[in-house]
C-alpha cells in the first residue's frame, strides 16, 4: 500500500513539474513573441517616417519643385522600400513566434512597389499626383500594419485586459 502512496505522489510531482515547464515555456515564448513584435514595430515606424518625408516632397514636387525634388523623393522612397522589405521579413518573424503560441493573428502589409520611372520621365503634374498617390496608399498599408501590431502587442503584453 505504502508503494501505491509512493507512485501516486511521484505522479503527482511529475504532472506539476511539467505543468511549471509548460507556463516556463509558454512565458519563454510570449517574451520571444513580444521581442519580435517590438522589432517588427520598429521597422514599420522608420518606413513611415521614410514614406512621411517621402510624401513632403512629393507635396513640394507637385507645388513646382523640379528634377531636384523628385529626385530626393525618389531617394526617400528607395529608402522606404528597403525598410518595407526589412518590416516584412521582421513581420514574418513575429508571425512565427505568435505560431509557437498557438496564436493565429494576422498582419497584413500590402504595399505595391513603386513605379519611380514614369515620374521623372514624365516629370509633371499628373506624375507627381500619382506618385503622392501611391506613397499615401501606402502609408495608409502601413498604419494599419502599424494597429495591428500595436493591438497584439497589447493582448501579449496584458493578457488579462479586453
Amino acid at each position: 500500500m505504502r508503494t501505491v502512496l509512493w507512485e501516486d505522489k511521484g505522479t503527482e510531482y511529475l504532472s506539476w513539474k511539467a505543468a511549471q515547464s509548460m507556463a516556463y515555456d509558454y512565458e519563454k515564448e510570449r517574451r520571444e513573441a513580444i521581442a519580435a513584435g517590438n522589432e517588427a514595430l520598429a521597422d514599420l515606424r522608420e518606413t513611415m517616417n521614410c514614406l512621411n518625408s517621402a510624401r513632403n516632397w512629393g507635396i513640394y514636387d507637385i507645388l513646382g519643385g523640379g528634377l531636384i525634388s523628385s529626385l530626393i523623393k525618389h531617394r526617400r522612397m528607395g529608402k522606404a522600400q528597403q525598410y518595407i522589405s526589412n518590416a516584412k521579413n521582421s513581420l514574418r518573424h513575429f508571425r512565427e513566434e505568435l505560431c509557437d503560441l498557438g496564436r493565429l493573428d494576422s498582419i497584413n502589409l500590402d504595399t505595391q512597389d513603386f513605379w519611380g520611372f514614369a515620374d521623372v520621365a514624365f516629370d509633371g503634374f499628373l506624375a507627381d499626383a500619382a506618385m503622392l498617390s501611391r506613397i499615401n496608399e501606402a502609408r495608409a498599408d502601413l498604419s494599419r500594419a502599424i494597429e495591428q501590431v500595436e493591438s497584439i502587442l497589447r493582448k501579449l503584453q496584458y493578457p488579462l485586459l479586453p
